[in-house]
């Protein structure tokens, strides 16, 4: 039976070098010549994964970890947190000097200047400091808000913001998403629009963000350097990403 294969960026793709190797790109074209269907479920931002959607040929993707998803070039579904709500977390944050940056789908805006937990976390990704405007979310769609907070501060925010979904992607930054948002549900809407069942995706990932993804799929395989409960929502556990975890993984499940 032939598959649609959803693979994470960061630390599944990407190995800690934020590369992509040789011998991932090999595997990814091989399962596609063997029928399989190729896509990304990344918490990126479209803009940040153009070259390797370029690299590896892909026009389907769940990017901002469910929130921008796009099946062979069109755009399908999109969410984000209502304004209302967003300015809240804000205005809360200020308060207590947590800084936000928001995403869109081909930028992402800074609401301050020089903040070095805003430098430390987008420097693991290789991106540079955004430009900085505060209220950039009145004016344009936003996919994606980080929000820059230690993990003994997730907690409070939270139990005072309910209806939002904090993931943790680095020590001093998380992902806000609407309550349910994920890339399982983004996988879902791609799922709804073409017809498919979800016994037929497999879905790769390492992080925190990906353990939904990982539990909801026909089967989850999570990588070796992943996080641990990545690893408990996986039905298999592949190699490292930087031992060629992902080519051995796709090889033993036959997929080339």
């Amino acid at each position: 039976m032939k598959n649609i294969l959803f693979f994470d960026v960061d630390g599944t793709l990407f190995n800690s070098q934020k590369k992509l190797p040789v011998s991932a790109k090999e595997a990814i074209f091989k399962a596609r010549a063997n029928g399989h269907e190729i896509a990304i479920a990344t918490g990126r931002a479209p803009f940040m994964i153009k070259q390797l959607l370029k690299e590896l040929e892909i026009d389907t993707y769940v990017t901002f970890n469910g929130q921008y998803v796009v099946y062979k070039g069109e755009v399908i579904f999109t969410d984000s947190i209502p304004n209302v709500e967003l300015e809240e977390i804000i205005a809360y944050g200020a308060e207590r000097n947590h800084p936000v940056v928001f995403l869109d789908d081909r930028k992402m805006i800074a609401s301050v200047e020089g903040n070095v937990a805003i430098q430390e976390s987008l420097d693991t990704l290789r991106y540079p400091y955004p430009e900085m405007d505060a209220q950039f979310y009145l004016n344009s769609a936003v996919y994606q808000t980080l929000l820059f907070i230690e993990e003994h501060e997730q907690q409070q925010y939270e139990t005072r913001f309910p209806n939002v979904e904090f993931v943790r992607w680095h020590a001093k930054s998380c992902d806000m998403l609407p309550k349910g948002g994920s890339k399982a549900r983004g996988i879902e809407k791609i799922l709804q629009h073409i017809s498919v069942p979800i016994e037929q995706v497999m879905a790769f990932g390492d992080g925190l963000n990906d353990v939904e993804m990982l539990r909801a799929v026909g089967i989850g395989v999570a990588m070796g350097n992943g996080h641990s409960k990545a690893k408990e929502a996986a039905d298999l556990i592949a190699g490292h990403v930087d031992e060629d975890g992902l080519y051995k993984i796709m090889k033993k499940l036959m997929l080339f």
